[in-house]
């Protein structure tokens, strides 16, 4: 393989046959459960953004459909079984050296069916928080998603 330009971007290329690979995205989902007044939120138990509070969310796998990851993801992080109700945003999330995480996030509403709340899979923590008692986050989106359902400034990071 080697660095040619295609098109407007330098991809890797074979010499011999022309094949041409291109880079796919990260593409992560994430799930804004409420109860009543207060969302569920999971300690980040790994980088970036260790020990800081986001939005159950992970990778979505090749296949998969992101409402069953989105749904699985709150599942396996917090014990709590979710019905994916709708599509709140989709964000873009340029690539950065020190940031990680999905180059694209979708970002759906769920409602709570019932579980029981325990932290699990990549999760430290799990808990549910009031607009009064928000915890450090870690995520431009988890801001501005709680931001939304504040209707209100942007919450701390």
């Amino acid at each position: 393989m080697i660095d040619r330009v295609v098109g407007d971007k330098n991809r890797r290329v074979c010499p011999n046959c022309g094949y041409i690979h291109f880079t796919d995205p990260k593409v992560g989902v994430g799930v804004m459960v409420l109860d009543n007044d207060r969302i569920l939120l999971v300690k980040r138990a790994m980088k970036p953004n260790q020990g800081k509070w986001s939005l159950p969310a992970g990778y979505l796998d090749y296949g998969e459909d992101p409402q069953a990851t989105a749904a699985r993801e709150v599942l396996e992080e917090t014990g709590m079984q979710v019905a994916v109700t709708g599509l709140m945003d989709v964000y873009y999330n340029p690539e950065s050296p020190t940031r990680g995480g999905a180059s694209v996030f979708i970002l759906y509403r769920a409602r709570l069916l019932g579980g029981q709340l325990k932290a699990g899979d990549d999760a430290a923590d799990a808990s549910f928080f009031g607009p009064d008692d928000l915890p450090d986050l870690a995520f431009d989106s988890t801001r501005d998603a709680i931001s939304n359902w504040l209707g209100a400034e942007t919450p701390k990071s």
